[in-house]
C-alpha cells in the first residue's frame, strides 16, 4: 500500500476541523457547569405618591405629651393664635394624639383636670375635677389666603365627651388649609364661641 501525502490544502482543512470541534466541545463543558439563570425579577411595585398613586398619607404631627394652661396664660391676656387659656390653670395626666395630611386627628387626654395646686382652684373646691361635659380639638394652621397674604386658620371639632375625671378621646376629620404651616392642637371648651378656649396644647 502506498502512503499518500496530504496537500498543503487539506491539511489547513483538517486543522481547522480540529480547532472547531475543541472550541464545541469546551462550550458544552462550560455550560454543564454553569449555574442556572434566575429568572428575571418583575418591577418593583409602584410606591405611594408614585404617578398615578394616591398621595401617601402622612403625619403632620403625632405627639406624646400636652401641655395644660398655667398662668399667666390663663384668660384672654395671652391668648395663642387668637384662642384664649381656660379662666384657671390646669393640670393634665397623659396625653397622645396624630394629625395626618390628609386632616385626620385623633387625640387621647387622660387627667385634664383644674389644677388643684392653684389658690383660686382650691378656693371653689374644683381641684382634681373636670367641670366640662365635652372637649373639642382646635387645630390652628398659619396658611396664605388667595391674594398671597400670610394668614391664621382656625378649626374646631364637634364636642367629645369628657368625664369629671378629665378623660376624653377625640376622632375628627378636619379641612386642612393647603399650606398648613406650624400647625397647632389645643384641647378645651367650645365656649366662648367662636375662639373657644384651651385647657391643653401640644408642646410639653
Amino acid at each position: 500500500m502506498k502512503n499518500r501525502l496530504l496537500s498543503p490544502l487539506s491539511s489547513v482543512i483538517l486543522f481547522l476541523s480540529a480547532f472547531l470541534v475543541g472550541i464545541m466541545l469546551s462550550v458544552l463543558a462550560v455550560a454543564q457547569v454553569a449555574p442556572p439563570m434566575a429568572p428575571a425579577q418583575p418591577g418593583a411595585p409602584a410606591q405611594p405618591g408614585a404617578p398615578g398613586m394616591a398621595p401617601a398619607v402622612l403625619n403632620i404631627l403625632e405627639f406624646q405629651t400636652m401641655a395644660a394652661v398655667p398662668r399667666p396664660f390663663t384668660g384672654p391676656m395671652h391668648a395663642i393664635r387668637g384662642v384664649p387659656g381656660g379662666g384657671l390653670p390646669w393640670m393634665i395626666a397623659a396625653a397622645n394624639g396624630k394629625l395626618t395630611t390628609t386632616g385626620r386627628l385623633e387625640i387621647t387626654v387622660t387627667g385634664l383636670v383644674l389644677d388643684p395646686t392653684d389658690q383660686a382652684v382650691m378656693q371653689a373646691g374644683t381641684g382634681g375635677t373636670n367641670p366640662i361635659p365635652n372637649f373639642v380639638a382646635i387645630v390652628s394652621c398659619m396658611t396664605k389666603d388667595a391674594m398671597g397674604n400670610a394668614e391664621m386658620v382656625n378649626m374646631m371639632t364637634a364636642p367629645f365627651p369628657a368625664t369629671a375625671a378629665g378623660n376624653a378621646k377625640i376622632e375628627a376629620q378636619v379641612e386642612l388649609p393647603k399650606p398648613c404651616i406650624a400647625p397647632i392642637i389645643f384641647v378645651g371648651n367650645p365656649e366662648p364661641a367662636p375662639t373657644g378656649a384651651w385647657f391643653a396644647t401640644t408642646g410639653h
